[in-house]
């Protein structure tokens, strides 16, 4: 029974992917008109987290809401120990991962859309702008000052990252989605979260849409997990990669751009651990206050 199993809990695993994917790219808002002067063909793809912007975005997003009172320090600690030795153990138990999934953006569940993009404005100001990487942007701005529009690709909710690209002057993005019925968030993700797989299925419903060609498209990422990604466009780059990605660029002749000093690149993945931890215990410890 258990081998017949794992096959199914991959395909279904496969499938949220691809639905996380189509939700993000159907949620999109483009926030630049075609122009003459625009690329037809070429766009750009940029991760956030330790990309664009220094550290987890959710995990800013995190320390904005417990500001403002979402959940508590005791709840926010507890879930992030737990997510601690998850990380630490490395084990991928099935029932995990699929509680991991459940919890998904339970956190907004009965608040409303319009109440999350204006917390999100003002969280962007108190921890987020400061927080981008100046080499970054200067390649975003590179992408846009030739025409070539310029999407943000993260896990991050859809309607944060959308604040994040609005702010850069960049054209849209793509995020997590959470279902929301009249306005109200349900507390459920459309799909999964979006990343791996899903990054990719939701580029390729931008190029359909948008008539780009992909070989002509760039994308920049830190992580391994978005080889899918990188590998779709025919300019991928490495950008403050974490150790497997750095060797699987190096290997294939891709760019590599490294913003952090010898110091702060051990401080960042530090922090990065925390970053994750934070993240991953807060989807639990929100639901779990939510209740």
């Amino acid at each position: 029974m258990a081998r017949d199993a794992t096959p199914d809990r991959q395909r279904n695993l496969q499938s949220r992917s691809v639905l996380a994917g189509q939700a993000a790219a159907a949620s999109s808002q483009m926030e630049h008109e075609l122009t003459a002067t625009q690329d037809p063909v070429a766009a750009a793809f940029f991760d956030v987290d330790n990309t664009i912007m220094q550290g987890a975005s959710i995990f800013h997003l995190a320390r904005g809401l417990h500001r403002r009172e979402f959940f508590t320090t005791r709840d926010l600690v507890r879930a992030a120990w737990q997510q601690a030795w998850f990380r630490v153990v490395g084990s991928e138990d099935p029932e995990h991962i699929a509680r991991a999934r459940a919890s998904g953006l339970a956190f907004i569940a009965g608040h409303s859309v319009t109440e999350l993009e204006e917390i999100g404005e003002e969280i962007f100001d108190e921890h987020m702008a400061a927080k981008i990487w100046p080499g970054t942007r200067a390649i975003a701005q590179w992408h846009l000052d030739r025409g070539h529009r310029v999407w943000l690709v993260t896990a991050a909710p859809v309607e944060i990252a959308q604040v994040i690209a609005r702010r850069l002057g960049l054209t849209g993005a793509l995020g997590t989605v959470s279902e929301h019925v009249d306005g109200v968030y349900t507390g459920a993700l459309v799909g999964d979260m979006l990343h791996g797989e899903g990054k990719a299925v939701a580029i390729r419903e931008i190029a359909e849409r948008e008539s780009l060609v992909l070989e002509e498209c760039y994308a920049y990422s830190d992580s391994s997990n978005d080889l899918p990604m990188l590998s779709l466009v025919g300019h991928p780059c490495a950008v403050n990669p974490d150790s497997a990605l750095r060797s699987y660029a190096k290997a294939h002749g891709w760019r590599v751009r490294d913003y952090r000093t010898g110091r702060k690149v051990a401080l960042v993945g530090g922090k990065g651990m925390v970053a994750a931890v934070a993240a991953g215990g807060t989807w639990h410890a929100l639901r779990r206050k939510n209740r």
